[in-house]
């Protein structure tokens, strides 16, 4: 299997917007559910998004303002985020739910900073 591959991150100002992209394969859309993780500096990976068959789901601290979304046809997974704030800062990972060790792939860094 191939690691999906993040971009999109950058330096946003907190109320900004940033959209990520995630290259994935086609062995990766033939799992259910799909999902964005981030991980800030000193602490846990957390579950940002998950894509299923039924819908998506966000954790509390982006509902409202994070949108996730995936293109079958392209084998790309999205991740709209509006609003940003400071603790948004972290690195951005897409995965299938729950995540497969060897599918963790580099990441891709957001910093939100005035």
């Amino acid at each position: 299997q191939v690691q999906p591959l993040e971009s999109g991150g950058g330096l946003v100002q907190p109320g900004g917007s940033l959209r990520l992209s995630c290259a994935t394969s086609e062995f990766f859309f033939s799992i259910n559910t799909l999902a964005w993780f981030r991980q800030a500096p000193g602490k846990q990976r957390e579950l940002v998004a998950r894509i299923s068959s039924s819908g998506t789901n966000y954790a509390d601290s982006v509902k409202g303002r994070f949108t996730a979304s995936k293109d079958k046809a392209k084998n790309m997974v999205y991740l709209q985020m509006n609003s940003m704030k400071v603790e948004s800062t972290a690195v951005y990972y897409c995965n299938v739910f729950p995540p497969f060790q060897e599918y963790w792939g580099q990441g891709t860094q957001v910093t939100v900073s005035s």
